[in-house]
């Protein structure tokens, strides 16, 4: 029997063994687990393996354990369609709930064996002879996976490579589904401040929060002012945490929204004894929340005079609300010069903290730190010097601190990193990215150069106002339609044509001036310092849903085999065969007097015979050669 579509070990006991996976799936995050959930519920393969470096299963979800980590989603909405999420105990799941709710989709599925944690895939290279991707795999330290890229390098610089890297492997798959995500590695500290080896206190990024950390009585130091520290700054001045002080450094503000939704009493009773027993009722409100989402993409993000306006509306309410919620101190450095839209917006959790003593916010930025203390620049650096509202230069400020709190965001615009994946020819996939402009794929899946590799959630993809569940779940069933021939030996390799591609990313970047998020008026981790784009998808889920369900085949290189030939070969002749059968009908229907509503029927039931007739003799045949 073919071993095409089943893991075994290749030249076993030879020294050039490997093992051959017909799907390799790197990461185990919300598109990982959504790809291998799929390939078993719908093309019936579980012959696939996940591979994550991180301990858990969950992605980011796993990763991030900060006080007060949820989702700013709602839960309903931001969880698969095959597996909706509503078991969580608020409107907005928490983190943990949401890692529960991945790790038990795995369990609903039955792939959680097929997850291998601990575990790197540290590089990709195309092998043109074999038409296979090889794959080194790194072994890690039970743990070490979970510290981010820069942490892992300074512990192998002072225990050596054994601390973190165990041993390396080598394998083969023929398809590739790369699900590694775009919140992944956080930014380190900021190399332009001086004293960082002198500080003796503790210095951490929010997404590899210190848990065995004692707060209490301590002074904090948080830079940044995103979705992250907006959840956990105001937890940390209460029980079990009673901090001494916050004092946040915010480079500029973000638009605050109210968080909206059903009161918390009435989710929960709602949610145990409505959507658990009502499934339709689930699909409803879902499909509401798509519609409200949608609405908010046609109506708010485009530099049209009516978009503008719309914004103009959003601005003014979420202002009032800054302004009737925080003391009037802030009033100046929390009002954003920007659109709505061109940052992420933050929901709500952050303005209530600001009325604390123990809580500051300042807008002078980091210029050093002492072993107890931070000092903060004289110059502000919002409002801008060239602002209405700005004032003259200030004093330097310096501050006790015991911990620094990193929540400067990630490398988003760094894809795949640190991944390395090499294609034809040995083309690095980053340097064609360097070359082109910044990082692309068409729709956001696949590169020319890169045969049967699939990127899930890749550059362009992501809607400014929609669950990015949503988009995985569209590039899952769109990667689909390839992997579905390429396992049942119908084709050797899918590649994107490189006209299609460049095509693709054109438009791309093109229709994306026309934004809020290119032309916004404010500087974002949408983007690069010179201006490209590879975060946002310039349309609506409704079209990327439409184009992931009718892939545009003449866009693709398709090398057949020669069972896959034949079959196309077939098509053809019942193309042809269904024309002359149609003519032929119609003349005997004429002669016979049968009526003309009854021809298509007895067309199609024939072609349909015919069809299944030939495919069967082919199917066997093959079946024949490969035993």
């Amino acid at each position: 029997m073919s071993t095409l579509n089943n893991i075994h070990v290749e030249n076993g006991y030879e020294k050039g063994a490997y093992t051959y996976y017909p799907v390799l799936i790197v990461g185990a995050g919300p598109s990982g687990i959504a790809m291998g959930c799929q390939l078993k519920e719908q093309l019936g393969c579980d012959q696939f393996r996940i591979f994550d470096r991180q301990s858990g299963i969950g992605g980011t979800w796993w990763i991030n354990r900060y006080p007060g980590v949820a989702c700013d989603v709602p839960g309903i909405y931001y969880s698969f369609s095959f597996s909706p999420n509503i078991k969580s105990s608020t409107f907005y799941p928490t983190g943990p709930e949401m890692a529960r709710y991945l790790q038990s989709t795995c369990d609903k599925y039955q792939i959680s064996d097929k997850v291998q944690l601990n575990t790197d895939v540290s590089e990709l290279r195309w092998m043109e002879d074999e038409e296979l991707w090889q794959v080194t795999l790194i072994h890690m330290a039970p743990g070490t996976g979970d510290l981010s890229e820069k942490e892992r390098q300074q512990r192998i610089a002072d225990y050596g490579e054994k601390s973190v890297y165990l041993f390396r492997e080598i394998v083969r798959a023929k398809v590739v589904a790369s699900a590694v995500g775009s919140l992944v590695e956080p930014k380190g500290w900021p190399e332009h401040i001086p004293g960082r080896k002198e500080f003796q206190g503790d210095i951490f990024h929010s997404a590899r929060w210190n848990e065995s950390l004692e707060f209490t009585g301590k002074n904090v130091v948080v830079v940044g002012t995103g979705c992250s520290a907006a959840q956990f700054v105001p937890l940390l001045t209460k029980a079990p945490y009673n901090v001494n002080s916050i004092t946040q450094v915010m480079r500029s503000p973000p638009w605050v929204a109210p968080k909206t939704g059903p009161p918390q009493e009435i989710w929960e009773k709602f949610s145990t004894k409505v959507l658990a027993k009502f499934p339709l009722v689930t699909r409803f409100l879902r499909f509401l929340l798509f519609l409200l989402s949608e609405y908010e993409n046609f109506t708010t993000f485009k530099m049209s005079s009516s978009n503008r306006k719309n914004r103009k509306e959003i601005e003014d309410r979420l202002t009032k609300h800054m302004k009737t919620t925080v003391p009037e101190r802030y009033h100046k450095i929390l009002t954003p010069d920007y659109g709505y839209g061109c940052k992420r917006r933050v929901l709500d959790t952050w303005f209530s903290n600001m009325d604390d003593p123990k809580f500051h916010l300042t807008t002078q930025s980091l210029k050093s730190i002492q072993p107890t203390s931070v000092t903060l620049n004289a110059q502000r650096t919002y409002p801008t010097p060239k602002s209405i509202h700005a004032k003259g230069p200030l004093d330097d400020v310096t501050i006790p601190a015991d911990v620094i709190v990193l929540a400067n965001g990630f490398d988003v615009t760094t894809w795949l990193h640190p991944l390395k994946v090499h294609g034809k020819g040995g083309k690095l996939l980053q340097d064609v990215w360097d070359e082109r402009g910044g990082a692309q794929a068409y729709l956001g899946a696949a590169m020319d150069g890169f045969p049967n590799l699939f990127i899930i959630f890749g550059p362009n993809v992501a809607t400014g106002h929609a669950s990015v569940i949503l988009a995985t779940e569209n590039m899952v069933n769109y990667s689909l339609h390839f992997m579905k021939p390429l396992l049942n030996g119908d084709v050797k390799t899918f590649e994107v044509k490189k006209q299609a591609e460049l095509d693709w990313t054109k438009k791309m970047q093109d229709e994306l001036r026309n934004t809020v998020w290119q032309d916004g008026g404010c500087n974002s981790w949408y983007k690069t310092e010179d201006g490209w784009n590879s975060t946002r998808y310039p349309r609506s889920q409704l079209d990327f849903w439409w184009r992931c369900t009718h892939p545009k085949w003449n866009d693709w290189d398709i090398k057949y085999t020669e069972k896959g030939l034949m079959k196309q070969r077939l098509k053809k002749t019942l193309g042809i065969t269904a024309i002359a059968a149609t003519v032929i009908g119609a003349c005997g229907m004429w002669q016979n007097g049968i009526s003309p509503k009854d021809l298509p029927c007895i067309i199609l039931k024939y072609v349909r015979h015919v069809f299944a007739v030939i495919l069967d003799v082919i199917n066997r045949v093959f079946l024949l050669k490969a035993r």
